[in-house]
């Protein structure tokens, strides 16, 4: 907070990706929390990500995210055809699913990416995973 956040930034990085990556790119602002070394820092405030979100928004970009927050409207996906949603997303928890072979249900826009025919059902759950496999005495977190 406050290293890279400020309104004339955030249009400045807007406008390069608008006219370096395209609009489709999709760009995720997220929070950070202080640990570790870093706890003299103060986390990021969830305004400053909806702010960050809007901005890029508003120099055309379509797929712009928060996270690290609870935020669902910055963490869902919205047409940028009609503004209809399209992917609800409540932290790992998925909701409305109004996609249509990879088009909005709503307009027919083609959405860039690709998309199962219906949402699957991952949510929130937790599974081990294994870091450094083959090597001895790696752990399972």
């Amino acid at each position: 907070p406050g290293e890279n956040d400020s309104d004339a930034e955030l249009h400045r990085a807007s406008e390069w990706f608008a006219e370096n990556l395209g609009a489709d790119v999709p760009w995720h602002f997220t929070a950070f929390h202080p640990d570790f070394k870093m706890l003299d820092k103060t986390h990021t405030p969830p305004a400053t990500l909806t702010r960050a979100r809007e901005i890029a928004r508003s120099k055309g970009l379509h797929y712009v995210y928060t996270g690290n927050i609870h935020d669902s409207k910055g963490g869902s996906t919205w047409c940028p055809g009609c503004g209809e949603l399209l992917i609800e997303r409540d932290w790992y928890e998925l909701g409305e699913w109004n996609l249509e072979d990879g088009k909005c249900r709503s307009c027919g826009h083609a959405i860039p990416g690709r998309f199962e025919e219906r949402a699957g059902k991952w949510g929130a759950r937790r599974l081990p995973v294994k870091l450094a496999s083959g090597v001895a005495g790696s752990k399972s977190f």
